[in-house]
């Protein structure tokens, strides 16, 4: 895996760790960076020992957001065919969970790459932004839609045309992390989220993430169908009869996600 120029991945106890490590850029994203990321997703994908993928920032923050050496030399095709956009649907889409322990300044596409993760959580010192029309442009890569449907219009057109930012504590308040923690404590709450992620069935968490998120876009009775559909491919897997066997033997289960 690797070697990697602009981020760091460390594996251990089933945890996939994307270290993204420009911190002399505020881990700012270029065209270096999204497809090394996107190179050690494929890489987390396939190897059946990874059940969970967390980012974290090196140095004193989360992510800064687009380079803006890269900025000023961007077209409009850049922005018709946008590879950060790319990258984050592929992580909100992604098979296993994602988790977003976030530090520091989380600016525009930092923001936006922690909103496409399933779990966030922040340390006391984070700070989240949407700067983009301070430098002529918007936020690009889910801030307008995506982040709308976890904080509402209100909130995302206060953080976009002001230009406010949200700490840690109004972050936890709206819903958009799940947990505020000491900064030296972020990197062991995130492992601990995701150990608790690892005890759960995997294929039963694939099917049921996507089913959270297809509900935002199907009615409710088509979402209901899809759910009773996926539930029923659930009772004939191996995994269902291992979680239900474990339970009446007061045991630990083994799931294989099959």
């Amino acid at each position: 895996m690797g070697p990697y120029e602009t981020i760091q991945c460390v594996r251990t106890a089933g945890l996939g760790w994307i270290y993204l490590n420009r911190p002399d850029k505020y881990n700012a994203f270029d065209e270096t960076i999204m497809a090394e990321i996107a190179d050690a997703l494929e890489v987390y994908r396939t190897d059946a020992e990874t059940r969970v993928v967390i980012f974290k920032g090196n140095g004193k923050n989360f992510a800064s957001g687009a380079d803006i050496a890269e900025l000023r030399r961007m077209t409009p095709a850049d922005a018709l065919f946008p590879s950060m956009q790319s990258l984050y649907d592929k992580i909100y889409h992604y098979p296993k969970p994602t988790i977003a322990a976030i530090h520091g300044y989380t600016l525009g596409g930092g923001m936006e790459l922690a909103t496409a993760c399933d779990i966030r959580i922040a340390a006391e010192n984070a700070r989240f932004g949407l700067p983009e029309c301070k430098l002529g442009v918007m936020p690009g890569a889910g801030g307008t839609h995506r982040l709308v449907r976890l904080l509402g219009e209100a909130k995302v057109k206060e953080l976009v045309l002001l230009g406010d930012f949200m700490n840690a504590q109004e972050a936890l308040a709206s819903g958009f992390v799940t947990s505020v923690v000491p900064p030296d404590e972020l990197e062991h709450a995130a492992a601990e989220a995701g150990r608790k992620i690892i005890e759960k069935a995997p294929l039963a968490l694939r099917l049921a993430k996507m089913a959270i998120q297809r509900s935002q876009e199907a009615p409710l009775e088509v979402g209901q169908l899809m759910e009773n559909a996926m539930q029923a491919f659930l009772f004939s897997s191996a995994d269902k009869n291992e979680g239900v066997a474990a339970f009446l033997e007061k045991r630990k289960p083994n799931f294989q996600g099959k």
